[in-house]
């Protein structure tokens, strides 16, 4: 555990030297009482009184001023508490891979549910955005808390050719710059700018402006350097299965997810690498995405706790004081 101020627990130090007093002062009553040989007489002076009862009041007292003492020091503790003003970009896939049935009904059809779940899952100070790509890249929403915008938007997802995954990553970076300088891109109370990430579904490989997407300008590769620079990681998943197909120009045409791909994204960004091969493994990773990037850990008060067992202490001894000796231990 840690303390705000660890001095305070030098307190600590006065309550054992209480303790240790009152051990003494039993001591040295029970020395004095064993003096009177008479036992009638003892029995008149010294009446035979409850046995441990009788230690309730001053052990509850000095529990109290135990516990007190701790709250004093302010014990903290790291807890999740909801982000605010984060910007979380979803980039969705929709090149004609996407119409694969491999994940069921399509694979779009199961990327739209599990993306509809994702943003109604992130904490409400968390602001959104959606971008689509095929052969292009498009913001059909800029960083909001609306949810049901960002529903709509994915309600109307529309199959196109071609994979421009280097493409999508530049747009959201851009989006979120201008997001940032639209609310000013104040610090938070941490002093920290308020954090950024980009989540990346996607099926296959990047097919524009080439293959290659260590060397083109704008290719995955060199958006995920780009994106690892600016310190926004791109949290990617590689969604279906290495049989699915399409039907294209009348002939079934492979579709093989490229977990190579998104892996490598991932790892040059800094950000996590998922994959799933169904709607519910899909939710799931949404799910996981969902809560890291809602909550923050931070060091919080935990004093509370303390103050209240304090108080109880310190009632019940002044309370049991009262009733076994008619007055304060």
């Amino acid at each position: 555990m840690r303390f705000a101020s660890p001095w305070w627990l030098l307190g600590l130090l006065v309550v054992a030297a209480l303790a240790a007093g009152y051990v003494v002062l039993l001591r040295r009553r029970r020395r004095d009482v064993v003096r009177f040989t008479n036992l009638e007489l003892l029995e008149t002076v010294a009446p035979r009184r409850p046995g441990w009862v009788r230690h309730v009041p001053a052990v509850a007292m000095i529990l109290a001023l135990a516990v007190l003492t701790v709250a004093l020091a302010g014990p903290q503790a790291t807890a999740k508490v909801p982000r605010n003003r984060a910007t979380v970009m979803l980039i969705i896939d929709v090149s004609l891979s996407m119409k694969a049935t491999d994940v069921a009904p399509t694979r779009l059809a199961a990327a739209q549910a599990a993306a509809k779940q994702f943003a109604d899952q992130l904490t409400p100070g968390v602001n959104l955005g959606l971008v689509s790509f095929a052969g292009t890249a498009a913001v059909l929403v800029s960083p909001t808390t609306d949810r049901g915008t960002v529903k709509r938007a994915v309600d109307g997802l529309q199959l196109a050719e071609s994979t421009a995954t280097g493409e999508a990553i530049f747009t959201s970076l851009q989006s979120i710059d201008s997001f940032s300088r639209s609310i000013g891109g104040a610090p938070d109370e941490t002093g920290a700018p308020p954090p950024a990430r980009i989540v990346l579904l996607s099926d296959g490989t990047q097919t524009v402006p080439g293959p290659d997407g260590e060397n083109e300008p704008r290719g995955s590769f060199t958006a995920a350097k780009d994106s690892a620079g600016r310190q926004i990681p791109v949290s990617t998943i590689s969604f279906g299965t290495s049989y699915g197909t399409i039907d294209l120009d009348g002939s079934r045409t492979p579709v093989a997810v490229d977990d190579a791909a998104m892996e490598r994204i991932a790892q040059i960004s800094g950000g996590q690498f998922f994959t799933a091969a169904t709607e519910d493994e899909l939710k799931q990773v949404y799910a996981d995405l969902s809560e890291q990037l809602g909550y923050e850990e931070r060091e919080v008060d935990a004093s509370k706790p303390w103050l209240v067992g304090g108080v109880l202490l310190l009632v019940l001894g002044l309370g049991a004081g009262i009733l076994l000796g008619r007055r304060l231990p």
